[in-house]
């Protein structure tokens, strides 16, 4: 009978452990990547609803303030570093739905967007991989308001 020749593994451990290190580094470096990816869209969709409640509140009528909170929170985005995704501004007041503007209104901005999650190529399964993020502010309108005086020349 024959004796198996014993087998030489020195130097096969550093292999397996370089091969294990890549294939557990490389998942893990993607969900650290990500969470602060994920993390900078809150605080950017957070910055976009308080720029965009200021801008409804400062504006001289409900029409004007709309289209001032979408700018101001598509500002605010793109100075975070966000552009290229779909933004929802949505502005509500109660008690008075159809004119914000009101004494004792109250404002609330609603501001919904999305993150790109990155280093996800699109070949592993269609549209590359988001997370929805939303903030809301709210901003009192207090009862008495500045009025334009016209001014007549002299």
């Amino acid at each position: 009978m024959r004796r198996p020749v014993p087998r030489d593994d020195r130097g096969s451990a550093i292999v397996e452990l370089v091969w294990l290190g890549i294939l557990l580094l490389v998942p893990l470096l993607w969900i650290v990547v990500s969470v602060f990816q994920v993390q900078g869209g809150a605080f950017a969709v957070s910055s976009a609803a308080r720029s965009a409640g200021r801008a409804v509140a400062l504006a001289p009528d409900d029409i004007s303030g709309q289209r001032a909170a979408e700018a101001a929170a598509r500002q605010a985005l793109r100075d975070q570093g966000i552009e290229g995704v779909p933004v929802d501004v949505s502005v509500t007041c109660t008690p008075y739905p159809t004119s914000c503007h009101s004494g004792t209104s109250v404002i609330t901005v609603v501001v919904t967007s999305r993150v790109v999650l990155p280093l996800m190529p699109d070949f592993l399964g269609g549209d590359r991989p988001s997370f929805q993020l939303d903030s809301s502010h709210t901003v009192p309108i207090g009862r008495y308001r500045e009025v334009q005086a016209d001014v007549a020349d002299p």
